[in-house]
């Protein structure tokens, strides 16, 4: 009889085998998901960044073409799709505004800003 229990015990885990791994795979998702949250939105800040520059660039490049003096207004179609493929989104969400000349471009998403 003990040599079938002493079988029996060594072919599955026990309850509390299984409880310590679910701990160590809580803790490690509890460590994990805040840094990849903030690591996703510090890539859309960046991604932001460089659609402003970008737009930057195009306005810049049609101010030079045209004579444009700094002040003078520019608007999308100025821009896009000569200067510019298409016009570009935020990607949280943000919308741009061209601006004048002369003045950077802006997003609506707070820190999004050249």
């Amino acid at each position: 009889m003990t040599r079938f229990l002493k079988n029996r015990r060594t072919k599955g885990f026990t309850l509390v085998e299984i409880m310590i791994v679910v701990l160590i795979i809580g803790i490690l998702l509890a460590i994990a998901v805040p840094n990849f949250i903030k690591a996703r939105e510090t890539s859309r800040t960046k991604s932001c960044i460089s659609n402003l520059r970008q737009i930057d660039a195009a306005k810049e490049q049609w101010a030079m073409d045209n004579k444009a003096a700094d002040g003078d207004a520019v608007a999308w179609a100025d821009i896009v799709p000569d200067y510019i493929k298409s016009q570009p989104e935020c990607p949280s969400g943000g919308t741009y505004t061209v601006a004048n000349v002369g003045t950077n471009p802006t997003c609506t998403i707070a820190g999004h800003q050249l």
